[in-house]
């Protein structure tokens, strides 16, 4: 099959060629946006689920959904050990300079632009020129306490947003980076502008912890948020992810290829794309056949394995390393922390801290008190291919450093 013709491109946040089973969560954004910017209230949105599933998809199509309605939505992620005023500051400034340019400098966008100028002075964040003549004013988003002065920002944001007739729409990917004092200032300034009923709403994706992690910065996180879990894709539109794409192009791929890549990708959407993709690469001619799936999964296991499942193992420490292993060595999961640490031959305060660093670095979550689960699918199996004998390294010895007296 010709290789230039091939539907399919995994990566990163790359849409799909068809995007199916999503059309209940994109309805459901949808009306969000279409309630926020007609000034009635509803809830900021979060999508929760475990790698490959497809959140940044989503979230840039609910961002060219909200400019469709004339929001001024802008899509950020937030890496590890970044700063929300790093993270902030000029994502709001974009979208101020954005709102003058619609509207022309208001009132309230005067003020809003001297708020993210006090902001970024008490944060020390550059963040580049926002305008002749604008004076930050005193007692806003200049005390120092993050909790309030984001706070004032955000309001500040919604208020010029509401003067100029239009709608503000921030879309943060990888949510379960930003710290827990900098979530909980994130959510108390989106409680302060619902309040307010201001045009301003967040829609944020994470992974499975960020549940808890909003949760625990903040006690109302599940009024303020509408949770959304997206997990793999049923059997009938995983089916169909594969097959519309290639039916397009004028070739055929028979129901017993189609079974098989939706039971070795267990419909998780990166995954169909990959195996998509090779399955393309694999077949001579039409129809797409078991056979040439059977090639394909060689190759896009492969591919996963040095690039998809890589970058996440060569972030890990050998420690690190050795508990997803131990995790492997029982199945998918999820596992009791008990059953890993014996794995290890170790007690459960011996790996607690390695099982905070993995959760840390995205690699697992809790799904239950005391459980643990990995966050990649299939990563299970990955470690088994990586690391295919289980030996726990030894337990590292503490070396005494007492003084002993000397006799006389």
């Amino acid at each position: 099959m010709e290789p230039d013709r091939n539907p399919f491109a995994p990566g990163a946040g790359a849409q799909p060629p068809e995007l199916t089973g999503r059309g209940v969560v994109l309805d459901r954004a949808s009306i969000i946006l279409r309630r926020i910017a007609g000034g009635y209230h509803d809830r900021s949105c979060l999508l929760i689920g475990l790698r490959g599933v497809g959140k940044t998809v989503l979230l840039n199509r609910i961002q060219g959904a909200a400019r469709d309605i004339g929001y001024i939505a802008v899509l950020l992620e937030a890496p590890e050990d970044r700063r929300l005023a790093d993270l902030l500051a000029p994502a709001l400034r974009r979208i101020l300079l954005r709102l003058d340019q619609v509207q022309g400098l208001k009132h309230k966008l005067h003020e809003a632009m001297g708020v993210l100028r006090a902001f970024a002075s008490t944060f020390k964040v550059t963040i580049g020129d926002i305008g002749v003549g604008i004076e930050p004013p005193r007692g806003l988003a200049d005390s120092g306490a993050l909790d309030s002065d984001v706070t004032d920002l955000l309001v500040a944001v919604g208020e010029a947003a509401a003067e100029g007739r239009t709608s503000v729409g921030l879309l943060i990917d990888e949510l379960q980076y930003v710290a827990e004092e900098e979530l909980a200032a994130l959510l108390a300034g989106l409680h302060r502008v619902a309040q307010l009923s201001l045009p301003l709403v967040v829609f944020g994706a994470g992974l499975p912890q960020l549940v808890g992690l909003t949760g625990k910065a903040k006690s109302y996180a599940e009024r303020l948020f509408e949770f959304t879990t997206i997990g793999p894709l049923a059997p009938d539109d995983a089916r169909a992810a594969v097959h519309d794409p290639i039916e397009r192009q004028g070739v055929v791929i028979t129901d017993d290829a189609l079974d098989e890549i939706v039971r070795v990708t267990e419909g998780y959407p990166y995954f169909l794309q990959e195996w998509g993709a090779r399955t393309w690469l694999s077949a001579p001619v039409s129809p797409i056949t078991l056979e040439d799936v059977g090639r394909a999964t060689a190759d896009a296991t492969a591919a996963l394995d040095q690039g998809f499942f890589r970058v996440r193992f060569d972030r890990l420490t050998p420690a690190e390393k050795d508990y997803l292993r131990a995790m492997a060595e029982l199945g998918a999961g999820p596992h009791r922390s008990g059953d890993i640490a014996e794995m290890l031959g170790r007690t459960v305060d011996q790996v607690a801290p390695t099982r905070a660093n993995v959760i840390a670095k995205g690699m697992a979550f809790a799904p239950a008190y005391g459980d643990t689960a990995f966050t990649v699918p299939m990563f299970d199996a990955f470690m088994h291919r990586v690391i295919p004998e289980f030996v726990p390294r030894p337990p590292r010895r503490r070396v005494s450093h007492r003084r002993t007296s000397k006799k006389p």
